[in-house]
This record gives structure tokens, sequence and C-alpha cells, in this order.
């Protein structure tokens, strides 16, 4: 049967010896040292070889082995053993495959200094004071070694193997400068090392994170360590250089066997706030059985030790961090989040993110989340409830809003700030008589739950985590909906500040505004916008709308921000210049509203198509010769249900005791999708 030589010596050969093994494809390892060799276990469908092996031993080894194909899986700072094992496997016309690691790299950190070569490295430490970490192994040891006071100075991180150990002897290493320990080591373990050796240098090699090189980093930088990094002699040597799933695609063909390929198992738990007594069931099973465990340090140290003593805790918590560790095939990863994980929690991106990659199985395990631990606690319900987050959001304006309109809302904070500022707020917006229950601390041993008025929110001293519930007390008691916003829009004329600035009269600008179908998530152009009172009345029908008031007199645009301040909006830019100059810089919109054009019309419509081709745009005009001038332009360009409707609106006015029709001017609505953009 034909077999696969694997030439190994880190953790991506084991994994595809293991690999292999489970899918019943014979293999055959070659490790150099017995530590090597006590890493990679003996399996049904494989052989280990143990020791170092010169070009020529390795071409007699391929030759007496009935062998399909080579595979180098040996360091990356191995440059001569992979060029000998290429060189033989040419030899005897077996496919070479060299097996890539994915590095990491420091970036541009103050404290790092990059070698090309171990030597070079050497002389930069001779320039040195202070103790030295050596985490390079013990292969280039005799390099440090040369200079008997750098070597006093030494400290050597090595594998705990008899060969490892000797090697150190030999160089004359006493037994209180060795470390031998199996790693990765985390940030903690480097950082404690840093201390108890008086580290002032640190020497790595440019590797990946099977080999724990951001831990180093990371410690590094907040011990204050200088890191000497020797740059990877792979990385800009051309060579063809294959990862993991490709070379078992080319087994498969070359086989003719299926590989079984184990997904890796990642599971995105929520572990509630804190308490391990709220933890499931579910989770702790999780976390107990998991390899890697990822979080923010504050979650890593709410799981107990005991409950994983030997999963590798990782303080990273997006996926950018997170996936280079999920390069190699790991059989179970717990990523861990607070609170529950579809209540404001960044699992839902980390799902979208794994998912792209197909060796991996996902799955999404609930926590109990403050909102839910708070409603409990203080005996209220929350699905009639409104729930916004300020943590890390600008959402003060909406919360406000909300509390307006809802008897209860709750909001999650990013801490004694938010909840201050929630008090001054509600006393700003006359809202004194609602009541803040504060949840402090919740599930931890400190925890407080209190009712407070906004004065007393704003005396809050205690820094922490927070989570509130606030009862308009008026809509909670009397039912009473006063405060709530109309359902549709249209203000009466009188409710904006006006002045001598033209304004679009009530009945048309509703009439437009039902013409511009709006939608929740709408960018909208309101051009020639006057007293602005377009751009406020179509703001105001949902805050995730965004309108652009483009005046370009500068007393109509102070005018517009008047009235944006009076209806408290936030989500009006108000910019002041000639369209369609203005237009440049702005984001591409999904809709326009043209009041008033200066003459440009030809030109803002130019604009408006080569911004977006889709888009829906709705003018008004008052003379015949404007409506022919956009019947004739509208021709030059390809638009779809296009709709020209005149309005005449009379209003009474009392003479007397009678009332009187007065006609306004009557005004044209022309509206249309440029092609393309109409609903279907």
């Amino acid at each position: 049967m034909k077999r696969i030589l694997i030439f190994s010596g880190t953790t991506e050969g084991r994994q595809l010896a293991d690999i292999l093994d489970a899918s019943g494809i014979c293999a055959d390892v070659c490790v150099a040292t017995e530590y090597g060799h006590e890493v990679m276990t003996e399996g049904k469908y494989r052989n280990i070889h143990t020791g170092r092996l010169a070009e020529d031993e390795m071409k007699e080894f391929m030759q007496n082995g009935d062998y399909t194909a080579v595979v180098d899986a040996t360091h990356p700072y191995a440059v001569l053993v992979s060029s000998n094992i290429r060189q033989a496997a040419e030899q005897v016309r077996l496919p070479y495959y060299r097996l890539r690691r994915t590095l990491q790299s420091a970036g541009e950190e103050n404290n790092v200094i990059y070698a090309k070569s171990q030597q070079e490295c050497v002389r930069a430490l001779e320039q040195t004071t202070g103790n030295i970490l050596l985490t390079t192994g013990s292969k280039e040891l005799h390099c440090y070694c040369e200079n008997e006071t750098l070597k006093k100075r030494l400290f050597v991180r090595v594998l705990p193997g008899m060969e490892s150990i000797e090697i150190c002897h030999r160089n004359g290493i006493t037994g209180k400068q060795i470390i031998a320990m199996q790693g990765p080591f985390s940030e903690e373990m480097n950082l404690a090392l840093f201390h108890q050796y008086q580290i002032a240098h640190m020497v790595t090699k440019e590797s990946g994170a099977t080999g724990g090189f951001s831990e180093k980093i990371s410690a590094a930088k907040k011990a204050g360590v200088s890191v000497y990094v020797i740059k990877n002699p792979e990385a800009e040597n051309g060579e063809q250089k294959e990862n993991l799933e490709e070379i078992l695609k080319e087994i498969e063909r070359l086989t003719g066997k299926e590989i079984r390929r184990k997904k890796m198992q990642v599971s995105l738990v929520g572990i509630g706030m804190g308490n391990t007594k709220l933890i499931t069931e579910e989770v702790a099973e999780r976390i107990r059985s998991a390899d890697l465990l990822f979080g923010a340090k504050r979650l890593l140290d709410a799981v107990p030790a005991q409950w994983n003593l030997s999963a590798r805790r990782l303080p990273y918590y997006l996926a950018k961090d997170i996936l280079p560790y999920l390069e190699t095939s790991v059989p179970q990863a717990v990523i861990l989040f607070s609170g529950d994980t579809g209540f404001y929690s960044g699992a839902e991106k980390m799902v979208q993110a794994l998912q792209e990659r197909c060796d991996m199985e996902v799955s999404v395990c609930p926590g109990i989340s403050s909102v839910s631990y708070l409603a409990a606690r203080s005996g209220n319900s929350w699905q009639d409830a409104k729930i916004i987050s300020l943590h890390g959001t600008d959402h003060m304006e909406l919360l406000m809003e909300a509390v307006r309109m809802n008897r209860k809302v709750f909001v999650i904070t990013s801490g004694v700030l938010d909840v201050r500022e929630i008090g001054k707020r509600l006393l700003d917006c006359g809202l004194k008589e609602t009541a803040v229950t504060v949840g402090y601390a919740l599930s931890y041993p400190d925890e407080q739950i209190k009712t407070l008025s906004p004065e007393e929110c704003i005396q809050l001293a205690d820094e922490g985590l927070f989570t509130c519930l606030i009862q308009n007390k008026e809509i909670h008691e009397t039912g009473k909906d006063a405060d709530r916003k109309f359902l549709t829009h249209g203000l009466p004329d009188d409710a904006f500040c006006r002045d001598k600035v033209p304004m679009t009269k009530e009945e048309v600008r509703e009439t437009a505004i039902c013409k511009m179908r709006l939608k929740e998530n709408s960018v909208v152009y309101d051009i020639g916008s006057g007293t602005g009172s377009i751009a406020v009345e179509m703001a105001r029908l949902s805050k995730n709308l965004t309108v652009y008031a483009i005046e370009r007199k500068p007393e109509a645009a102070s005018l517009i921000e008047k009235n944006c301040e009076k209806f408290e909006l936030s989500n009006v830019k108000v910019i002041q210049g000639e369209a369609p100059l203005v237009l440049a810089d702005l984001p591409v919109p999904t809709h326009a509203f043209i009041g008033g054009s200066n003459g440009s019309l030809m030109a803002i419509l130019t604009d408006l198509y080569q911004k977006n081709p889709r888009m829906r745009v709705v003018v008004t005009a008052i003379t015949l010769e404007t409506v022919g001038a956009v019947s004739s332009i509208l021709n030059e360009f390809p638009v779809e249900q296009e709709e020209i409707i005149q309005m005449s609106v009379g209003r009474a006015k009392k003479a007397g005791r009678y009332h009187l029709m007065q006609a306004e001017n009557p005004v044209f609505i022309l509206s249309f999708y440029f092609a393309g953009g109409a609903e279907q």
C-alpha cells in the first residue's frame, strides 16, 4: 500500500499525521528527537522514525519505502533540513509539498527590533545590558554562548527533552539558567517569567499562533522588555508552500482515498453577567471540554481555573485576532461573550466570520442577559419594554425619545457617567417624574438594585457595570399617551421658525413626503431646503433616516438649524452652499427632494444620477415654465414610474361670522425613479 512520508517537527505536522491516521491512510513520520516522538503518538496507520537524517540518508529512506509523496512539515527556521528534504525528493522523483505555517508579525512596535540572523541578533545584544530570555530553542544556542559576558546574562527556555538540556550543558548554560517547559505560553506566564528572572530583553522567532508569538509580544510590551525578533528565513525565498487543506486534497488525488476531515468545534457562549451560578450547564460543559478559550480578560477571569486546567486562555474577542489561532485544527474552541449571545453581542458578526471557513462547525449557546436578570430581580416584565444600549454608542437622543413614548425602557450603559447623563437629560426633557431602577454589579456579591429619581442619578458615585430600567410614571400610572408622537407626519406651518424664508405649505409638504416613499434607513438630500420644514418632517419619521438639508442662503441654513434644535433632531445635517457643488463629498443618497434649484436643475439631476442611478426623486414647481423645464430635462434621463400631479389647496379664512375660501398657488409635484430603481 502506498504511504505518505512526513518530516515533522511542528504542530501542523502532528495534525496532518492525525488526520491521515483517522482516514486510514498509511504514513511514516520522521521526527528529529525523542521529545518529538513523545508528542507524536503512535497510530494504527502510522509509524514513527526518530533521529536526525542527512540528505543521503533521507534519499535512502525515501527509496526504501513505498511512498507516493513527501510532506515537509519541519519548522520554518530549519532551512537546511527543508533544503535536504526537497533535494532528496527531487532525486528519487517523489512529489514534494511544503506545509505552510501561518506566521504573525510583531508590527512596528517601539520595543521590537528585527534581526536577519542569529549572529546579527548576538551583535545587537552585545551592546545592551540586563538579563536575556532566549526562546529560540537549543539548536542555535551556541551563537549566544561564544561571548562569555553575554552567556552569563542568558536564561534559556527550551523543550523539556534530554537532548535540549544536554545541549544547554555542553554550551556552559548552568541549571539555574535553564527553563525546561513545553509551550505555547500565555501572556500571564510570559509576564511571570519576565518578573521572576528580571528580564530586560527577549529573543524570539517570527513564528505563528501555535508558537505563542503574539503572547510574547504583548507580555513584553506590558513589562517594558525589548524584543529581538529573528526574521523568518523562508519569508522571501519564493518557495511554493501549501496549507493543510491544499495538501490533503493532493493526498486524496494521489491515493484515491477520501480523507475524513474532523471539523473543529467552535462554540460561541454567553456566560451571563459573571456569576458562575448563572452559567448554564450547556455552556459549562463546552468550557470544560475546550482546548482554546477566547474572550475579554474580564470574562476569562470569571471562568474558574479548575473548570479546565489544560485549556489555553487567550484574551481576544475580535475575529481578526481569533482566526489566526484557528488556522490549525484544534478539536474544540470556545469564545466567551458577556450576557446573552443574541443581545447586543458580538456573536452575530463572529458567526459570520467563522462560517466562511468550511473546516469548522459553529454553534451558539445563549446566556442570561442583564436585562432579563434586572427585570426578574425588580419584579418587572420586559416583553413590553423598549431596549436601548448606550454601551459604545451615541444613542442618548434615541433613549430620551423612547422614554417619552414608552412606559418602560431598559438601557445598558458603559458606566456611571452614562447613568449621570441619563439623569441630567431626563430633567432637561421635563421628565422629572420618571423612576430609574439602577442595577449595579448584577450577579456579583456587591450587587445593588435601587430605584432613583433623575436628581439622584446625577449624584451617583460608584463606578462599575450598570443596567437601568426607566419607567415613565405619567404613562405608566395614567395611561396617558400625550407625549407619544403621531403615527403620521403633518406638523402645522406655525410649528416652524420661519422669519421671511419661503416654506412649502403643509398640505403640499405632506403629499410630497408621501411621494418620496422613504424607507427605514434612507439617505435623503433636501435640496433648496428653505426653512427645513421638509427635512424636519422626514427626519421625524425615523431616527434611522438621515437627511442632508442643502441650502445656499446662510440665513436660511441658520433657520434650518434652529428648527432641528427645536424638534431635537440629530439626524438632519445642514449643508450651507450651492447645489450641485456641495454634493460631491456627501454620502450616496437613496432619495432626493428638490424644492429649489436656482436654475441648476439639469446639473443637479446629472450629479444625482451619477451618484445613484437607481434613486427616487421628487421635484416641486409653481410655474408652468418650471414644469415644462423639468419635463424637458427628464427626457435626457432614463426614468421609470414618472408621475406629475397638480395640487390646488383652498384654505378657509374667517370674515365676520362667515368663512371665505382663499386659494393657495397651485403646485406641481413630479416624482420618478431613475431607470432601474423602481420597486417590483
